[in-house]
């Protein structure tokens, strides 16, 4: 037996047209966590020491650079689909959820923001 509409059905839709979205990006960035999480954790563990001009020397490689960005990225992207769901299903007022998510949307940017230009800043081989 099917509830859905039938032009829900034909657009892949749910009821609130995007919940399968939502939760397509959280299993997308889960899966790329993952791979970059091994991938960081065994660079991290090769390193001889975690100085900053070692760690510097080793995102100055690019692929390590790239990675590094991505690996952030989808940190980043996945902690606020994560909270996002958490706010939706815990926050009975409506006024109040939706300044609860802008600040967390918010505060998810400035981190994303500071931690893109870290990686960056030391990719680039800028001082501190």
């Amino acid at each position: 037996m099917n509830l859905r509409s039938p032009l829900g059905f034909v657009l892949g839709h749910g009821s609130a047209r995007e919940g399968v979205h939502h939760w397509w990006h959280l299993r997308t960035t889960s899966a790329a966590l993952a791979v970059l999480g091994v991938w960081f954790v065994a660079s991290v563990l090769m390193l001889p020491d975690l100085s900053r001009a070692t760690v510097a020397a080793w995102l100055d490689r690019p692929v390590n650079a790239v990675l590094m960005l991505l690996f952030t990225w989808a940190a980043i992207w996945h902690s606020a689909l994560g909270v996002q769901v958490v706010v939706e299903d815990y926050v009975r007022s409506r006024g109040r959820r939706v300044l609860v998510l802008v600040l967390v949307r918010f505060l998810h940017i400035l981190v994303g923001a500071a931690a893109l230009f870290a990686v960056l800043k030391l990719a680039l081989g800028g001082q501190a």
